[in-house]
């Protein structure tokens, strides 16, 4: 049996499996029910090792031991395969998920907690600062910086973008609004676009045409992205620099004034 090797590296990336696992159990499928000594000539894996993959993949679920002399193997439905491996992932995660729950609990979280608070407090506030790469990792970053926000927050981004990672921001805004917290959300896109978000979100968004994506936090810190496009390629600097956030908060709002001069301004706050 000739078997791919575009097929075979497939299989065992989808499936967790090393090479010769994937070439026994697609002999195995191939075959339905076989001996040790069929699957090694079939897969091309050596016979002394042959024995030992079959019964890695019977305690994996991928294959059933039949009673008897000499052994053979009968091939589990890929189908329920994928199943169990489904939920093998989803309790191995609420497995992980509880742990993490509990991690704040441990003596050990507190030590890291303590170590990190007494190394942060010698570190210069111009300091902090850093690129982030990926554009999930940018908008995690900037959830994480509108939630510290302690009096204004001013957003500018495509439309599209922020629809579209709707989870990251759904929620922030209507405590960010319940705060007190003054929002300046400036969008580039489509009348359509603008309504939109003026309605989930309950903000009157401000239209631009700057092809920019930044975020000014208290005009203490700035996220601001450096290049766009390619999702996994996007690259952005987080400065906290009370000096070049206020500079770059204030030139761009001068500059929405000029081009909006007949408009009320940027102040927004929820209707």
């Amino acid at each position: 049996m000739i078997i791919k090797p575009e097929l075979v590296n497939k299989i065992k990336n989808y499936f967790n499996l090393n090479i010769y696992e994937t070439k026994v159990w697609l002999a195995l499928i191939s075959k339905g029910i076989a001996s040790a000594g069929e699957i090694a000539e079939m897969s091309g894996v050596p016979r002394s090792r042959t024995y030992d993959v079959l019964e890695s993949l019977e305690k994996q679920g991928f294959a059933l031991a039949k009673i008897g002399k000499p052994t053979k193997y009968i091939v589990v439905k890929p189908t329920h395969v994928l199943e169990k491996l489904k939920k093998n992932a989803v309790q191995l995660a609420e497995e992980k998920v509880k742990i993490l729950e509990t991690l704040k609990e441990t003596k050990e979280y507190a030590e890291l907690e303590a170590l990190h608070n007494s190394t942060t407090s010698e570190i210069k506030r111009e300091e902090i600062s850093g690129a982030i790469k990926g554009r999930t990792n940018i908008l995690s970053h900037a959830r994480e910086l509108l939630e510290n926000a302690e009096k204004e927050v001013i957003i500018c981004m495509p439309a599209s973008e922020l629809i579209e990672k709707l989870r990251i921001f759904n929620g922030l805004f209507s405590r960010l609004k319940k705060e007190g917290i003054t929002i300046k959300l400036t969008l580039r896109g489509t009348d359509e676009e603008l309504k939109k978000i003026s309605q989930r979100y309950n903000i009157n968004p401000q239209r631009t045409n700057l092809n920019s994506k930044f975020f000014i936090i208290d005009r203490k810190q700035i996220l601001f992205s450096l290049t766009q496009g390619n999702e996994e390629q996007e690259i952005a600097v987080w400065l906290n620099s009370d000096f070049f956030s206020s500079a770059i908060a204030s030139l761009f709002e001068l500059s929405l004034r000029r081009a909006n001069s007949n408009r009320t301004g940027l102040d927004l706050r929820g209707r």
